[in-house]
Parts: structure tokens; C-alpha cells; sequence
């Protein structure tokens, strides 16, 4: 199913191909916690920037290995490039449009101990 969505001014706009029945994980960590974050994971391929490259910019901490890319007028961070699936875009299932027919299932990830949580998956 291709679902829309984007930041909260709409200059971030993006498509993305996903199962009906898809999995969410619902993070632990400080980022992820503080922002409400769930993690809609989408391969690269599956994913279109539609528009607002140029309102991107990016947050790196810890071990640098995320990418996090946040609108520069309003602050959103409806995708991001995480280092626990190198090969996806984690989309904020929050970030969606609505309307969408989505039934996703929502799995705890322990943030806050990664390397196990991310030898479980």
C-alpha cells in the first residue's frame, strides 16, 4: 500500500510503499522517547522524498551512525536513516497522512540497551 506523509509545515513531503499489516517499533531511547517516535521501517527503494531536500538537516549523537534529519522550519523528523536498519528509512508512523488503511502491529525496542535489542530483532 503507498502512504503519504511529511513534516508538520508540509515543506517534507515523501511516499512510501508498505504492507497493510506492517510492524512498528516503539523505541526506548532518549531521541525516540522525548520525540514519540514510531518506527515504521521502509526499504530504500520502497521510499520517495517527494519534496523538501532542501528543508533537511541533520542531528547525529552517540555513535554518529544515525542520521537524523529533521525539517528546519518546524522541527519535524518524519524519516531518518537509523543505524539498526541500514538498508531502510524509519518512518514516523505518526507523521502519516491520515486516511490511510494501515492495521500495523507495535513491537517494543529496548533503546536504551541497543546492541541487545538489536541481536533480537
Amino acid at each position: 500500500m503507498i502512504v503519504l506523509g511529511g513534516c508538520h509545515c508540509g515543506a517534507v513531503r515523501f511516499a512510501a510503499d508498505v504492507p497493510v499489516n506492517a510492524n512498528l517499533l516503539d523505541c526506548n531511547c532518549s531521541i525516540c522517547t522525548k520525540a514519540g517516535y514510531l518506527h515504521l521501517n521502509v526499504s530504500h527503494s520502497s521510499f520517495e522524498l517527494i519534496s523538501g531536500q532542501e528543508h533537511l538537516s541533520t542531528y547525529r549523537f552517540g555513535t554518529g551512525k544515525a542520521e537524523h534529519l529533521f525539517c528546519q522550519t518546524c522541527g519535524v523528523k518524519s524519516f531518518y536513516q537509523p543505524r539498526s536498519h541500514p538498508d531502510c528509512w524509519s518512518v514516523n508512523f505518526r507523521c502519516l497522512d491520515p486516511g490511510h488503511e494501515l492495521t500495523p502491529s507495535t513491537l517494543h525496542f529496548d533503546g536504551q540497551n541497543w546492541e541487545q535489542a538489536k541481536a533480537a530483532l
